[in-house]
């Protein structure tokens, strides 16, 4: 435990906060190479990147990740996944592979293996019919009019409608050229139809946000141009101009994360902004931060976290007893100065809530997350600021902002409140599987071990709506669902803690069946390991051991109860086992979860900041044994 606390200590910034990497999968990249394509069209026909070195690295990058089948999978051990395949395959080609070397070969024999280009998801098509290689009657709109529809837009994820107005802006205006005679023509699956298919029946939402798709494109087609409506256009472009340039301010590229960073460059772009407007060079500055080359690596990151990371580290090296140590104190100054002080989103339905919470990246105002503000409360219950009372005053506050933020259901989401439109996910371009933000419990877990760690009585009425909520959705073996990150071990344990601080007796029920859930999936060698593939299955499957993931069943065990198992204590023992001389661990699956069977993170972190948590939970156990 004292060699993780040190490890993690060397690694923390001078300014007070930590910070690791965070990866992802192929497509990043590969949309890398759109972007280039969509700022810098040819010329005659020939594509000559402004970024040649830059974009070689990519495509390096992204042949260093084929599987033996020749396709690419969204997360480490995972099968070939079509849109990914499909987004290195144009990448590729556009970088100027032959589609006759053997590499490219292999790609296109998986991707057809797996239904062909029409398989592949609608942020694919398009983006392809962004160039004319899909063909836009076949991909779904995005209707940039959503803007004048009062606040619809706030019915969808945070992200989501971060991702889709400035694609919306996007979509509106005419394709841009790929290179003469470049297409995807050898990745169509004969037979099958390009367009969209429904099974729902006649009678269903999914057809009915078909229509609307169809009326959408005959709105949008030339001859309506003529008519008034295209003053409606226009005000909707407006409208959504001002949205995304006002959620630019106080903020690291738009909502901080990559895909509306990169659409927002392109809106910028057919909006007319010159790339010397400083509006476009601060969007390009903000989203080529997110690039990582070392030399040795190239990726993107999918944006930044390091309020995340540091919440979780902070909580942990205090419950390892380094409270007093001055890289705490840094951390809570550092945290101080990230709290939200002014209205975002959120704000929409909480019109009178006093700004507070925390983002997760350097800069976010607009998006405050509940998740992260209830870790940096527990982060805070240890690292203290040298200026004690601005931080009890900054608690408070955001004490009182995630009460705010409780949904009807008794549970928290991750940005907004009651964000459960349910028929949003049957629109035609919801299929990224994050249209909506629900109540999950591996959220509300940790707000409730928060809330109640920072002295909210657990008698109220808010805590036991909180339970409840966790009650009513535990799992029919024992586990709960875990939304962020993989999978059924993450919610369970988060359930637990929440469970436990709210002085649920760990002789109910309901405790007693998860913590024989966890001992029921342990590894032969002592630890846990869950794919990702629990999400496409939707109960668990495992996988090998991980650090972070035997990390959350130890502390899973712990809450529940478990203090003597062998289960435990050949968890603990898997840690010790395993720990490198540099007080590290070593892990080679994604553990975080971005969109549930669409996306996935590794958090470089995870598995040394959790371990230590884990570690120092067991030695409590034995000290109040003792």
């Amino acid at each position: 435990m004292e060699r993780s606390a040190q490890s993690l200590l060397d690694r923390q910034h001078p300014d007070g906060y930590w910070w690791g990497d965070l990866t992802a999968d192929t497509t990043l990249e590969a949309d890398y190479l759109l972007l280039e394509l969509w700022m810098h069209p040819p010329v005659n026909g020939v594509w000559n990147p402004l970024h040649p070195g830059r974009i070689r690295r990519a495509l390096e990058a992204i042949l260093a990740r084929q599987l033996p089948d020749g396709g690419f999978n969204i997360y480490p051990h995972g099968p070939s996944e079509i849109s990914a395949s499909v987004k290195s395959y144009f990448a590729l080609k556009l970088g100027g592979l032959s589609p006759d070397d053997a590499r490219m070969r292999r790609l296109r024999e998986c991707v057809l293996a797996l239904g062909g280009l029409q398989a592949a998801n609608s942020y694919v098509k398009i983006n392809l019919s962004l160039f004319d290689l899909y063909p836009r009657e076949h991909a779904p709109v995005v209707p940039v009019e959503i803007m004048l529809m009062r606040d619809v837009i706030y019915e969808m994820s945070s992200w989501t409608r971060a991702i889709v107005i400035p694609l919306a802006i996007v979509q509106a205006h005419a394709p841009k050229p790929a290179p003469a005679g470049f297409n995807l023509d050898e990745l169509i699956t004969p037979g099958v139809p390009l367009e969209f298919t429904n099974g729902d029946g006649l009678f269903s939402w999914r057809t009915l946000f078909l229509s609307l798709d169809r009326a959408f494109k005959f709105w949008s087609s030339k001859a309506v141009e003529r008519l008034p409506v295209k003053a409606v256009r226009q005000k909707a472009i407006k409208a959504a101009e001002n949205w995304i340039l006002e959620r630019t301010k106080h903020s690291d590229g738009l909502a901080a994360i990559y895909p509306p960073m990169m659409y927002l460059m392109m809106a910028l772009d057919v909006l007319g902004y010159p790339p010397e407007h400083p509006e476009a060079v601060e969007a390009r500055r903000q989203f080529e931060a997110l690039i990582k080359d070392d030399g040795h690596h190239f990726f993107f990151q999918p944006c930044f976290s390091p309020v995340w990371d540091t919440g979780i580290v902070a909580y942990a090296l205090g419950e390892a007893g380094f409270d007093q140590s001055k890289g705490m104190h840094r951390a809570a100054d550092w945290l101080l100065t990230k709290e939200v002080r002014q209205k975002g989103d959120w704000s929409v339905k909480r019109p009178g809530v006093e700004p507070s919470g925390w983002y997760f990246e350097f800069a976010n105002e607009f998006y405050p997350d509940i998740d992260d503000t209830a870790q940096v409360l527990l982060g805070l219950k240890h690292a203290r600021s040298l200026h004690m009372e601005r931080q009890r005053a900054c608690m408070d506050r955001a004490v009182q902002w995630l009460l705010a933020m409780q949904g009807s259901d008794g549970g928290w989401a991750a940005f907004d409140v009651d964000n459960n439109w349910s028929f949003l996910n049957a629109v035609p371009f919801a299929d990224h599987n994050a249209m909506l933000d629900p109540s999950c419990p591996d959220i509300t877990g940790r707000v409730v071990e928060a809330l109640c760690e920072c002295g909210v009585n657990p008698a109220l009425p808010a805590i036991r709506k909180g339970v409840e909520f966790l009650r009513r959705n535990q799992e029919a073996d024992g586990s709960w669902f875990g939304r962020w990150g993989v999978a059924y071990i993450y919610g369970t344990f988060l359930a637990l803690r929440g469970l436990r601080a709210a002085g649920e007796d760990d002789r109910e029920a309901h405790v007693l069946r998860a913590g024989e859930w966890l001992r029921s999936v342990q590894n032969a060698d002592g630890g846990w390991g869950e794919s990702c593939a629990s999400y496409d299955k939707g109960s668990f499957v495992a996988a090998h051991s991980t650090a972070s993931q035997t990390a959350w069943a130890v502390l899973g065990l712990i809450a529940s109860g478990d203090t003597t198992s062998e289960s435990l204590h050949n968890g603990v023992e898997y840690l010790v086992n395993t720990q490198r001389p540099d007080g590290c661990w070593h892990e080679d699956l994604a553990t975080g979860t971005g969109f549930p069977k669409v996306f996935y993170l590794t958090y470089h972190m995870y598995r040394d900041s959790f371990p230590l948590m884990a570690l120092a939970g067991f030695l409590k156990t034995r000290e109040q044994a003792a």
